[in-house]
Parts: C-alpha cells; structure tokens; sequence
C-alpha cells in the first residue's frame, strides 16, 4: 500500500466538517493498531474518503499515511465516489443527507446517468451507440432504493436541500430540529412562493443579460435579490417556530412531574389588594391589572404580553407596553373581539383548541408552517421562545395558574404579573416559591417602584 506525504493531500472546500469524539476515538486506535483502514485518494492527491481519518494522523504528529490512490476520468466522477463514500456512514444528519442526495442528483445528470423529466422508455431505447445498448439513465425511484429509502422520502430529502435558503441551513445544522426531517420540510416549504419568483426573476435577468438588456438584467437580479431575502425571512421564522415548538414540548415534559407536586400543596393566603411582592427578578400584584396602579409599574420596553380574553376587557394599554400582545381565548365571538378593539390586530394563530390574536404596531409576519403544540403551558412556552429572547420583559395581567411566571422563571425573562383574584396570586406565589425554593419579598409600593427602575437599569 503506498505512502502519501500528509502536507501533500488536498482537501475539498465541500467537505462535510469534523466531529471531534470520532476524531478521537480513531486518535485512540491509531495510536494501539495502526491505521487498519486506508483513506481514499485521487491521482492529484484530492482526498476523496478518510478525513476522520486524516485528521486524527495529522493531530498524533505523523507525516504520511497510507492512501487508496485511484483515477477517475473527471472531477465529477470523483466527487460522486466521495458522495457515496459519505452516504455509507451513519452519523449523518437528515439536512447532511438531503445535501448529499441533491448534489449526486445533479452530478449524475451532468454525466447523462439521471433520467431528467419527461424522459420515458421510449427515449430510454433511443440510447445506442454503435448498434450497442447503453443502460438508460436511472430514475427517482431507482435512486431512492440504491439510497435505501423510499422514493417519497428521497424526493422530500432533495426538496429540503433545493428549498431551503443557504444562511437558513447554517442557522439549522448542529440543532436540535437538524435531525428531525418533518421540521426541516415544512421550512423548506416556508417561502415557496418567493423562491419561485426568485428563481424566475434570476433566469430572467441572465436571458437579459445574454441579449445586451442591461438595465433589465440588473432590474431583474434586484427583484431576485429582494424575493431572496424575503424567502429568507419567512424560513429563519419558520426555523424558530419549530425551535420555539420543540422547546415548548421539552418543557411541558420537565414541568409535568414537578407541577403535580405543586399541585398538591396548599397555597398561601395573605394577598390582598394592592400588594406587590418581588419573586427574585419577577414583580407580582394584586389588584386590577387595568388601573394605572399595575400599569405604573410595567417597563417599558416589554417583549411580549399574554393575556386571556376576559367579559370585561379594559387591557388595549398592553399594546402600547410590549411590542407583541398575544390575547387567548376559546372558540366563540373571536372575531368580534378582534374587529371592535383598539389594538392593531396582525394575524391569529390557532394553537390546539385555542386561538391566539397577535396584535402590534408593527409587522409581525406570520408563522407558514403548521405549528403542533397544546395545552396552555406548551402555547405559552411555545410564544415565550417564538417572539422573546432571555432577559426580555413579559407582561402578564392575569395569573391563571402561574404557568406565565413559571415559563418566564425557567427561560430567563423577567415577569411582570397581576390579578385582582387575590386566592389567583396566592396560588401563583406559592407555585413560584415552591418551584425555586427562594423566599418571597412582600413590598410596599414605593419599593415595588424602585425595585422596577432597578430591574430596567441592570438589564
């Protein structure tokens, strides 16, 4: 087996990046066996199999390393060898995969091995030369079962690759939605109208370009340049929807266990009316939420606020204390809610057997893709990490059963939450107090006060 110079061996810029552990674990059989499996090499030494491998002899400080050298006819059949090489292993996650699928799609079209569409058997049986038959260039269902998956599978494998916008895949890759191939389609559809006008507007101002029409080319290579960057948006809001989904689902799971122990605990009974009481970095009142008495100590930069549609709504101020206000309610009389409010109504969101109006001064696009969350705790969670980030204020004007204040405590956000059913708070009080294990400050007003400039200081 011949030797290669390590410093000798070129690597291709579309390698797929190490994984430290794998490195590791072949640092530790080098060093005991040896290199039992050489990596694979062209006759220009481009690495075509084995960075692993490589990489792990490059960090024991040996200088060559025995190579697999073979010759392919072109840089295309190279490449295919290292795709297929790459598609063998198993670590590979859906979105790696999808790639990979795509780009041996495309080679194998370059070498006339892939059935392009519209081909059929009659144009198959046209492929002679000499008097002899060619083998017809293979087909989707005959690439998904050499894949080893189904055809629908491998077709929405190379959508997803196709579809979803490059900056969007890197925001994805290393997540924990990476692995999960329903998430990933369903951001690849995100946008689909915007990437096919994209798509057009860019063939057009080639055509354009090709004919001397400069002005035109380049008017039409901005309105694919805008379209892109639309598509964009709508797929990074889709990756964080199925981010925002899946943290709501972790976390209904965590709290599960420890809210049944909550439950089971007589809550406190010393609330009354116009206290307000300092849970770490959390204010809470009692009292009317619609009175200039809470309204006084709001922040006033909040994220979010979540409120429940009560009979007697007096809480459109919300909109001008949080950049989104997301009302929820049960089915029935909704849209009339919507329609003679004061709040700018943007869209609404039906979440379970819930819908959620989504309301702010400014645009707020909307979720495309389906959102999969239920009960309360897991829609609250869910808005909690779709419109906030950690150390963002949220406004809460009614308790419920303290699942805002929980979630907020758990994530991060700093809670600003009221009721004037005092029996509410209470409940609320203790299910924070026995969630943490920290003691609750009783304040009068003025130190609620200064407490809330402190909060907006530090942060």
């Amino acid at each position: 087996m011949p030797t290669v110079a390590i410093d000798q061996i070129k690597i291709g810029r579309n390698r797929r990046p190490v994984k430290s552990e794998k490195v590791d674990e072949l640092k530790e059989s080098i060093k005991a066996n040896g290199l039992l499996n050489p990596i694979t090499v062209d006759q220009k030494l481009n690495l075509v199999a084995g960075l692993h491998r490589l990489t792990a002899c490059k960090l024991l400080g040996l200088e060559a390393i025995e190579c697999n050298i073979v010759a392919y006819a072109g840089a295309d059949q190279a490449r295919l060898a290292e795709i297929d090489e790459n598609l063998i292993r198993n670590e590979l996650e859906p979105l790696e995969r999808s790639e990979l699928w795509l780009e041996r799609d495309q080679i194998l079209e370059r070498m006339g091995l892939r059935a392009k569409a519209g081909d059929n058997q009659h144009t198959f049986n046209q492929n002679t030369a000499g008097g002899e038959i060619v083998s017809p260039p293979k087909r989707t269902v005959e690439l998904a079962k050499e894949a080893g998956y189904s055809e629908r599978t491998f077709q929405h494998g190379k959508q997803i690759a196709k579809s979803i916008h490059p900056e969007v895949k890197q925001l994805i890759k290393g997540t924990a939605i990476a692995d999960s191939p329903t998430a990933l389609l369903n951001i690849a559809r995100a946008g689909t109208k915007e990437r096919t006008l994209a798509e057009s507007a860019q063939q057009a101002s080639e055509s354009a370009l090709a004919r001397g029409d400069i002005a035109e080319a380049e008017r039409q290579a901005q309105l694919a340049a805008e379209l892109q960057a639309q598509q964009k948006e709508l797929q990074t809001l889709a990756y964080k929807s199925a981010m925002a989904q899946k943290a709501a689902k972790l976390a209904v799971k965590k709290t599960q266990n420890k809210s049944e122990k909550i439950a089971s605990i007589s809550p406190h009974s010393n609330s009354q009316a116009g206290n307000e009481w300092i849970l770490g970095r959390h204010l809470v009142y009692c009292g009317d939420t619609s009175k200039p008495e809470f309204r006084n100590l709001l922040p006033s930069d909040a994220a979010l606020a979540i409120a429940t549609l009560s009979s007697t709504w007096e809480h459109n101020y919300l909109v001008d204390e949080a950049r989104v206000v997301a009302v929820i309610r049960s089915e029935g009389h909704i849209y009339d809610f919507y329609k003679h409010n004061q709040m700018p109504f943007q869209y609404e969101l039906l979440l379970g057997n819930l819908y959620i109006g989504i309301f702010s001064h400014q645009t707020i696009v909307k979720p495309q893709t389906p959102i999969n969350v239920e009960g309360v705790e897991g829609i609250i969670n869910y808005l909690l990490n779709l419109y906030t980030n950690p150390n963002n204020f949220v406004i809460a004007p009614f308790m419920g059963h303290g699942e805002i204040l929980i979630a907020c405590e758990r994530l991060g956000r700093i809670c600003f939450i009221g009721d004037s059913n005092s029996e509410l708070v209470n409940r609320g009080l203790n299910r924070w107090q026995t969630w943490t294990g920290k003691s609750i400050q009783n304040a009068t007003s003025s130190t609620a006060s200064l407490t809330t400039t402190k909060l907006v200081v530090d942060i």
